[in-house]
């Protein structure tokens, strides 16, 4: 039985792992139009990886219209599961109040949290 389950598990996650690997090479040879489209479905899915570097991608404004709101909507999906990267980003924009109100309370949540895992920047 848990040979089974293993082998389900396995057969679902590739996927979605080769859609990833995919919208990964096509970031770095900066074809930000398939690593949108790889991407987008996995972060709609719940794949944190998949939602933080959407929140890179609106937030620097690469191959989607720069929309800080909408980069904070994506790091905050992502930090919600616990990504570091997520909640130090998430901390930077409501530390300067880029996609949301100013708020410095918040901003230090999302930096602690980014801490308490090692984030060094944090």
């Amino acid at each position: 039985m848990k040979i089974l389950l293993l082998s389900i598990l396995l057969f679902c996650t590739q996927p979605a792992f080769a859609d990833f690997a995919k919208g990964l090479d096509a970031y770095f040879k900066g074809d930000f139009a398939t690593t949108f489209k790889e991407w987008q479905p996995l972060a709609e899915q719940g794949d944190a990886d998949a939602q933080f570097n959407l929140g890179l991608m609106y937030n620097n404004g690469q191959g989607v219209t720069q929309d800080h709101k909408t980069a904070v909507k994506y790091y905050t999906l992502a930090a919600e599961q616990g990504i570091a990267k997520a909640q130090f980003n998430l901390g930077n924009m409501y530390d300067n109040g880029d996609g949301v109100t100013q708020d410095y309370k918040t901003a230090v949540k999302y930096y602690t949290l980014a801490a308490n895992q090692g984030h060094a920047d944090a």
